[in-house]
């Protein structure tokens, strides 16, 4: 399966989920839910994960049609039982492994799906307390009102070859990434713009795709409200409503 991410044509959300956060009655649930809001795509993966990832994938797979991508946080995430990967390289901090040391690694695993691996440029922003993914990463976020310095990382992102570029708040951040922020990345470059975390009402969600986000990705808010999933895809139609063409 090919997987495209929509860029200014259209708006998508995605819901991320974690392994390690659900059970078998939770995940249908999950599930559920995703398919009755028609959910764009389902990640799959987590910063710090024991749960085997492609067990998860195996059983969205059979639980509903919506297009499954592998979100991994490090190389034991990796498998082939997604319909897409999302081959991050955190291009905000400066730790050789995440740049392109674990990308080495991959890659002769990867090679035989190659055409559904979509290299993902992944900028973490400080938006409010020290997140899993700056821990665990061992880097810097890029300061919350630095919108120069996020701009110029995104295209050279771009210019790298990247495919998307993913503005990240971080799991359970406390505010999202600054609307001006979203503006100015979203001016300058001429692919898709992710944007995740902190997104957990209705309004930050409008306000990131009215921003320019292309896409926007929830994962805690919808496992402390279920109801989130829902209206971040009723803002999503909101939105495509007004874009001609759709």
């Amino acid at each position: 399966m090919r997987i495209d991410i929509p860029y200014r044509q259209r708006k998508a959300v995605a819901q991320l989920i974690d392994p390690d956060k659900v059970d078998d009655k939770s995940l249908a649930l999950t599930a559920e839910h995703a398919t009755m809001a028609k959910v764009d795509f389902l990640l799959a993966g987590g910063s710090l994960t024991s749960a085997p990832v492609n067990i998860l994938i195996e059983k969205l797979k059979r639980m509903t049609d919506i297009p499954v991508i592998l979100f991994p946080g490090n190389l034991i995430q990796l498998t082939a039982e997604a319909d897409a990967v999302f081959l991050l390289s955190l291009i905000s901090g400066r730790n050789p492994e995440l740049l392109i040391g674990n990308h080495v690694i991959a890659a002769p695993f990867l090679k035989n799906v190659r055409e559904s691996v979509i290299p993902v440029g992944y900028i973490l922003v400080d938006c409010g307390g020290r997140t899993s993914v700056e821990y665990m990463s061992q880097t810097s976020p890029v300061p919350r009102d630095k919108y120069d310095i996020a701009v110029a990382t995104a295209l050279a992102g771009e210019m790298l070859g990247m495919k998307a570029i993913y503005l990240e708040a971080g799991s359970g951040a406390s505010l999202p990434v600054d609307i001006k922020m979203i503006e100015a990345v979203r001016a300058e470059i001429t692919i898709p713009l992710i944007t995740g975390g902190g997104l957990n009402t209705p309004d930050k969600i409008d306000g990131a795709f009215a921003a320019g986000a292309d896409m926007v990705v929830v994962g805690n808010g919808c496992e402390k409200n279920a109801q989130l999933i829902t209206d971040a895809c009723t803002v999503r139609d909101r939105h495509n409503l007004r874009t001609p063409g759709i």
